[in-house]
Formats: structure tokens, C-alpha cells, sequence
């Protein structure tokens, strides 16, 4: 069993940063493909950024390439999300979560078994 916690998130003027953290427990983390996802008011839960479990790939959607950077500590059980260059389009709850089918797609919340309970993201115009 898998669990996540997430923490960094808060109130930021546009152009500035954030560091998201999720920590987590059990000892097959360093097996898993992590991902951030992020759910704005009224719209979908949408895939943000992953990173397999030994750091090697990382993925990133279209909206973010470039601002934001995601990477890993398996040492710390500890996967970060550097968010740089935040618009306020950004402003969502973000999730971290663990993916423990090898074979299902990065891009697809579905494919993703354990979730953290999020923390919110503002960005101010």
C-alpha cells in the first residue's frame, strides 16, 4: 500500500515559483512512475508531469513544458514538482500519484492507483 502526501502549495504572484513535494510511504516507491495532476474549478482532473521510478524519463504536458520540472529522490521517498514562471491559469488543486501498472499509459489519470489528497495553487494577476 501506497500513500502520498503533498505540501508546497500556496499563493504566489504570476512569474513566480513553487515547489511541490509528495512524500511517500512504503518501500516499493522507487519501482513506481510518479505523476502530478492538477484540477482547476469546474474543469477535469488533467495530467501535468511523470517521472519513472528510476528518474531516467520524465514527461510533461504542453501547457507546462518549459516552467516546470519534475524529478525524484527515491533515497527520501520524495518526488518534486518545480513550478516556475507560474500564469494564472495554473491556480488548481494539484495531486500527486503513484502508478503501479508498468504497462498503463503516464498520460491518464486512470492509470494511476494511489493519489494524495492535494494542495492548492493560487497564482494572482
Amino acid at each position: 500500500q501506497v500513500q502520498l502526501m503533498e505540501s508546497g502549495g500556496g499563493l504566489v504572484q504570476a512569474g513566480g515559483s513553487l515547489r511541490l513535494s509528495c512524500a511517500a510511504s512504503g518501500r516499493t516507491f522507487s519501482s513506481h512512475t510518479m505523476g502530478w495532476f492538477r484540477q482547476a474549478p469546474g474543469k477535469d482532473r488533467e495530467f501535468v508531469a511523470a517521472i519513472t521510478g528510476g528518474g531516467g524519463n520524465t514527461y510533461y504536458a504542453d501547457s507546462v513544458k518549459g516552467r516546470f520540472t519534475i524529478s525524484r529522490e527515491n533515497a527520501k521517498n520524495t518526488v518534486y514538482l518545480q513550478m516556475d514562471s507560474l500564469k494564472p491559469e495554473d491556480t488548481a488543486v494539484y495531486y500527486c500519484a503513484a502508478k503501479t501498472n508498468p504497462w498503463a499509459s503516464v498520460l491518464r489519470s486512470q492509470s494511476y492507483s494511489h493519489w494524495g489528497q492535494g494542495t492548492q495553487v493560487t497564482v494572482s494577476s
